[in-house]
């Protein structure tokens, strides 16, 4: 399992923090469960976030992009793509991982990577936050963006 030995991240110090949360449409159950994760974090943390919902994983870099110019400090990018029959997967994945990252380092801005990329629906739903599933990488991409952003906000401090 992926998430065996991942280390829970330090948010203190957040308070006020903002970040923007974008999350893809497809999946609505395993959608509900990565933003309750991450709102969870956010909350606890004190961060002042807004979520903004786009059509798929494919969307998830251009309107994060668009969050990191905005003037946040953090992004968490959301989303899941199940294999299908077709290359699709292929290059939906990759085409959204490459943009996530291309906006991570033009913008300075760190991105929490939630995008699910899986074979199934069932290993989705057991990374989702969901009751019963054993990883919540909506939890774990607030908790990355947010201590990343509190790493950078330190180097940054004279």
């Amino acid at each position: 399992m992926s998430g065996t030995g991942a280390a829970r991240m330090s948010t203190t110090g957040a308070d006020g923090m903002r970040v923007d949360v974008v999350a893809s449409s497809w999946h609505d159950g395993v959608m509900s469960g990565l933003i309750s994760g991450a709102e969870a974090v956010l909350r606890e943390a004190g961060c002042d976030w807004r979520l903004h919902r786009v059509p798929g994983a494919f969307e998830l870099p251009v309107v994060s992009a668009a969050c990191a110019r905005s003037g946040v400090e953090a992004v968490v990018a959301l989303g899941v793509v199940i294999r299908g029959g077709t290359p699709h997967f292929d290059y939906v994945c990759d085409a959204a991982t490459s943009g996530l990252t291309r906006v991570s380092l033009d913008t300075g801005v760190p991105v929490g990577f939630g995008l699910l990329t899986c074979d199934d629906e069932a290993q989705a739903l057991d990374r989702a936050g969901l009751q019963g599933s054993r990883e919540d990488k909506g939890r774990e991409a607030a908790e990355a963006a947010v201590a990343t952003a509190l790493l950078l906000r330190s180097l940054r401090t004279p």
